[in-house]
């Protein structure tokens, strides 16, 4: 086995961990040692681990159809998904895939191609954030500003220009959030008046910036960006792989600036952590540019399991939890309580930038600093907890079926593993 995103020779010291089974927030080792999953199994798990109606959803659709090819056929769970999926992000039109990564490379190639279709050949190039990440295939990588992942790559990838990020951390002391929000959107639309004519699309991760350890931003950046978008015709990409479904408070992230983005990109929630699905969304303006008796002129991106039937029957139960059990409500109380809870248990530690929206929470901590991220992660296995600090970084995402008394237990924990520091 060669695990992602890790330095094989790091086992040798540190022994993965063999999960058996989970259930609710908890995963269980093969010595039924129990881990509370902090980070919802890198941030896809919302109603926790062998939840009865997502499962029984995808036995139910075992019995009916398997797979199909999507090329020259439909099944209906694809059909149903994207009509609820249209009426909930306002986009009228699907192209599904199986991850992240792959609906931003739909996305970037749907823009750079929907331009070429209109005879705009300049158009090709593309914008992104500092700090940004969209993922790790080369289109996506060509987007991402995160040197570790990227930097390798580099001879191998296309040009793409960064703008000063919104996170709220990089302002001046005393500005702020929203003036530093402001003052970066001068920035980019300074740089789009200049390039507007070369630039395809402007892509984004709407409020959080996950992989640069959870920046966060105003709102008001967005609704700045979708004006500079519109003024100069650029499309705007809401990269809500992360943070759609719910974590940031609202369905979809874009909702609270009260924009609506050209193309948006979903993952990982999607199927509430239960099957590979992805897809991105478009307007009817960009879906009519490639609607055409050439062939040439249609969009011709495939993957083999495109539209899989069980995967889309785990969305369609993950979407029927969230209309039935009024799950955006319930956490807009649970996330008052996280935030009390760390204010209560961080009071006295050695961390700064204690910050949260929805169900996401983050801070960096201030002491232990060499080997702090590996040391953590280790310490916090041992007392039973899964966590993933991102460098100095620690954040909680956990599944939103988390108690009251879990999420004590929890920032309890996290308190305990801080005080053992050095200082």
């Amino acid at each position: 086995m060669w695990h992602p995103c890790t330095q094989m020779k790091d086992h040798e010291s540190m022994p993965l961990v063999p999960i058996r089974r989970g259930h609710g927030v908890w995963l269980y080792d093969m010595n039924d040692k129990r881990y509370l999953d902090a980070v919802s199994s890198w941030w896809v798990n919302l109603f926790g681990h062998n939840h009865p109606r997502i499962k029984n959803a995808i036995k139910h659709q075992l019995d009916e159809l398997e797979h199909v090819i999507l090329a020259g056929f439909t099944h209906e769970p694809v059909v149903r998904l994207s009509e609820r999926l249209s009426a909930l992000t306002g986009l009228g039109h699907c192209f599904y895939a199986s991850d992240g990564a792959s609906a931003t490379e739909i996305a970037l190639k749907m823009s750079f191609h929907y331009w070429r279709n209109l005879g705009r050949t300049e158009k090709t190039r593309f914008v992104s954030l500092q700090n940004s990440y969209h993922g790790e295939t080369l289109g996506a990588l060509s987007v991402t500003d995160v040197a570790i992942f990227k930097d390798t790559y580099a001879p191998l990838l296309l040009h793409s220009e960064q703008m000063p990020s919104p996170d709220w951390r990089l302002a001046e002391k005393g500005e702020s959030a929203e003036q530093y929000a402001l003052r970066c959107a001068e920035a980019l639309e300074a740089y789009m008046a200049a390039h507007h004519t070369e630039i395809a699309a402007f892509i984004i991760e709407p409020l959080v910036q996950c992989a640069a350890g959870m920046g966060m931003y105003s709102p008001v950046y967005l609704q700045m960006a979708r004006g500079i978008c519109n003024r100069y015709n650029v499309h705007l990409i809401a990269d809500e792989i992360a943070v759609g479904f719910g974590r940031t408070g609202t369905m979809f992230a874009c909702e609270q600036a009260a924009i609506k983005p050209d193309f948006i990109c979903l993952s990982k929630g999607i199927t509430g952590g239960y099957l590979p699905l992805s897809v991105t969304l478009c307007t009817e303006d960009i879906y009519q540019a490639f609607y055409d008796d050439s062939i040439a002129r249609g969009f011709l991106h495939s993957h083999s399991y495109t539209g899989n039937p069980l995967a889309c029957s785990a969305a369609l139960a993950t979407l029927d939890i969230f209309e039935d059990e009024r799950v955006l409500q319930a956490n807009r109380q649970k996330s008052v309580y996280l935030k009390r809870s760390l204010q209560q248990s961080l009071s006295e530690l050695p961390v700064k930038n204690l910050r949260q929206i929805g169900m996401i929470a983050a801070f960096e901590v201030t002491a232990g600093r060499a080997g702090f991220q590996r040391a953590f992660y280790q310490s916090a296995l041992e007392r039973g907890l899964l966590l993933r600090p991102i460098g100095q970084t620690v954040y909680l995402m956990p599944p939103y079926i988390i108690s009251e008394s879990e999420i004590d237990w929890m920032t309890t924990e996290i308190a305990g593993l801080l005080a053992e520091l050095p200082k």
